[in-house]
């Protein structure tokens, strides 16, 4: 039986391949969030649950809001855009802290919108939606990518040239 998985080595030559900086900074920012974003769903409920190793973490009796963390990775990111070099802007570890600390803020933006504690009410309802709607719409983008690129090269193909053609030889009167 013959093994239909691409190797790592061919996925990692895919990836430089066919993506550019940009895209690949994406891509990673995508994934950052939608792990992020599930798993932070994924650890809330069992909290409520009272399942698991894991509990609120508060300071002097206050929660610490996982939109809090966001913010702090966001701002670390954001120093690094304004005054990192090239090289730091496009390391991976930027673009998945990007995508984990945009994950940490919307999961709690009803909390935010409202600017009260609704996480587990109904109103809190539109942190899930705008996270699984952020999911869909990236996802979607980098599902049609090969399409979007091939729609571009078919429009630069057809793009009309300006002609260019030989300097046309001026004639010159005849002195008679």
């Amino acid at each position: 039986m013959t093994n239909l998985a691409p190797s790592p080595t061919a996925i990692r030559r895919a990836y430089h391949e066919e993506l550019g900086p940009g895209q690949r900074s994406a891509l990673l920012s995508w994934l950052a969030f939608s792990v992020t974003f599930a798993g932070l769903r994924a650890l809330t409920y069992s909290i409520r649950a009272g399942k698991g190793p894991f509990r609120n973490i508060s300071v002097g009796g206050e929660h610490l809001h996982h939109y809090m963390w966001g913010i702090a990775l966001l701002s670390g990111v954001g120093a690094v855009a304004v005054r990192g070099e090239e090289r730091h802007r496009r390391h991976p570890a930027v673009a998945l802290s990007y995508g984990s600390g945009l994950a940490l803020i919307v999961d709690e933006f009803a909390l935010l919108l409202d600017l009260s504690d609704v996480y587990w009410a109904r109103q809190g309802r539109i942190s899930i939606d705008i996270g699984v709607g952020g999911i869909a719409a990236a996802g979607s983008y980098f599902a049609g990518l090969p399409v979007l690129r091939r729609l571009q090269r078919d429009r630069k193909e057809q793009t009309p040239r300006p002609e260019t053609s030989a300097p046309q030889a001026v004639s010159e009167p005849r002195a008679g």
